[in-house]
């Protein structure tokens, strides 16, 4: 589709016609095909988004937000049991990270933990709501 646009502005421009054509339309004629150019490729962007939004996201790295409605839950609950303080630095002793991933997980919601880490996230809820201090 593009091509074919691109000839015919081409061919209008190169033609004898042009030669013949009031100063004023050349500058028209010019602005034109910019606009027609700007237009295709605007398609053409807005069609790749289309299409990859109509593939789903299999495999790939999930990230925070509202596709992950569990951690989610599981964030909330955890920022409900660390309110003294130290209890971040506490729990990232725990999970062998340093309290700035602890940050990232659970108040910047920047980045999920590994599987194991989710895990030993979960024990620990477990063990607080017991009343058993882990970290």
């Amino acid at each position: 589709m593009m091509s074919l646009i691109r000839d015919t502005l081409n061919l209008a421009f190169n033609s004898r016609l042009m030669s013949n054509t009031h100063p004023r339309l050349e500058d028209l004629l010019a602005v034109s095909g910019i606009i027609v150019e700007t237009a295709a490729l605007t398609a053409r962007s807005a069609q790749r988004k289309i299409r990859r939004a109509a593939h789903p996201r299999r495999g790939r790295t999930l990230h925070p937000g509202a596709d992950t409605p569990l951690w989610n839950e599981l964030v909330s609950a955890l920022r409900q049991k660390l309110t003294r303080y130290g209890d971040k630095a506490r729990l990232a002793r725990f999970l062998g990270l340093p309290r700035q991933r602890i940050d990232d997980f659970l108040i910047g919601r920047r980045a999920l933990p590994d599987a194991e880490r989710t895990l030993l996230l979960l024990q620990w809820l477990e063990a607080k709501n017991r009343g058993i201090d882990l970290g």
